[in-house]
């Protein structure tokens, strides 16, 4: 492909994420690979070349753009090298007067006042920057120390003791550690969480929100003899977590709900957990890194849904943990009704609840829990509170 060529490429690219993102289809990443399953003509520089302009447009843009060429433009005003192949063969067709140019900014305007106060604008610019690639070493059968040396480039995490630092678009998947279960692919904030769970053998462990099961599978490899119960309501999500548990030799049992009767489901965990993990649907904020087409997708409409959804997981996790046990609420949110404004309404309706210390060197006090930052701390976003019920 021509560099004319690559920047059409990008923005037909663009114009895909903008649709998917208007009817709430896959993510930009997998749209890129559709992309290019039908230009086998493309190679491998071609594709990564694509991919990275399209991204750098998406990175750009705190509001969805009106178009592909709408991204590209605006791009090209700040990088005019660009502007050369606008009119040329193969490439886009030329710049005409007062062609309209997406703006650019780091966070859509109107969800400014929602940001924790400690995410202050020098802040910004990290939420967007590319993240880095982290592991976690199962210590249920290897240190990470033992496997610092299997990765290229590799080092540990500053925070968590499970974590293994690789550069940017490090690949895995095809290496022997991996395959084996000895890591798997988790952000340090994620790996952070589960620490705060403090998970020990013989607890009985409920991951309510556990998704393809990454941080149920933390808890099983720092807490073996733990009993582990992964409950999920989406089923293609929850059916991800076999395969990967059967890799890491973790026993972890799995229970797929139907909202709106998790309690019922649950019955026989009802004030009966050790320990309840609630990692709730949230606006993804915090990993604008990783998904920065995410900023289009959060709606006025849709952050008030997941607000609900959220005190109504907290009030179920409520019933679950036993006399004395304790709940842990993380959302990947930097957003202040979804972190500490939902712990304070908790609180609020039970005056009994004691709000423990997050047990993590991480992060920053944000009401009663800690908020971590990529620009703080090198993580994705992350808000992360512990409660303990009242024996």
């Amino acid at each position: 492909m021509t560099p004319a060529g690559r920047i059409q490429a990008a923005i037909e690219v663009l114009d895909e994420v903008i649709a998917s993102v208007r009817d709430d289809g896959p993510p930009a990443d997998t749209i890129v690979t559709r992309y290019f399953k039908h230009r086998r003509y493309a190679g491998s520089k071609d594709r990564r070349a694509v991919r990275e302009l399209a991204f750098r447009a998406i990175r750009r843009s705190s509001d969805r753009p009106e178009s592909g060429r709408a991204a590209i433009f605006g791009l090209a005003r700040d990088e005019p090298a660009l502007l050369d192949s606008f009119g040329e063969p193969r490439g886009p067709a030329p710049v005409a007067e007062d062609e309209p140019a997406a703006s650019a900014g780091s966070v859509p305007d109107w969800l400014r006042p929602e940001l924790s106060p400690l995410v202050s604008e020098p802040e910004w610019a990290a939420l967007l920057e590319r993240a880095p690639l982290d592991l976690r070493a199962n210590i249920s059968r290897a240190s990470r120390d033992e496997l610092l040396g299997e990765f290229e480039g590799s080092a540990p995490t500053s925070i968590s003791p499970w974590g293994i630092r690789l550069p940017v678009d490090s690949r895995v998947d095809d290496l022997a550690a991996f395959q084996s279960g000895l890591v798997e692919v988790q952000d340090e904030g994620s790996q952070l969480i589960a620490l705060a769970c403090q998970p020990s053998d013989g607890d009985r462990l409920l991951d309510l929100c556990a998704g393809a099961g990454g941080k149920s599978l933390a808890l099983a490899a720092a807490a073996p003899a733990a009993t582990i119960l992964a409950a999920d309501s989406n089923r293609a999500r929850l059916a991800k977590l076999a395969p990967r548990a059967q890799r890491a030799g973790a026993a972890i049992e799995t229970r797929l709900l139907n909202p709106p009767h998790e309690l019922d489901q649950l019955d026989d965990w009802r004030e009966g957990a050790d320990m309840v993990l609630i990692d709730a649907p949230c606006s993804g904020s915090g990993t604008w890194r990783r998904n920065p087409e995410g900023r289009w997708r959060l709606t006025p409409e849709r952050l008030e849904r997941l607000v609900a959804v959220q005190e109504r997981l907290l009030d179920i996790g409520a019933e679950l943990v036993k006399p004395g046990g304790s709940l842990v609420y993380a959302v990947c949110s930097l957003l202040s009704r979804e972190g500490a404004g939902q712990i304070a309404r908790f609180l609020h309706d039970r005056s009994s609840w004691i709000s423990e210390e997050t047990p993590i060197a991480a992060g920053r006090l944000d009401g009663e829990g800690r908020l971590l930052t990529p620009a703080h701390d090198r993580t994705d976003g992350f808000f992360v509170a512990r409660l303990r019920r009242p024996c």
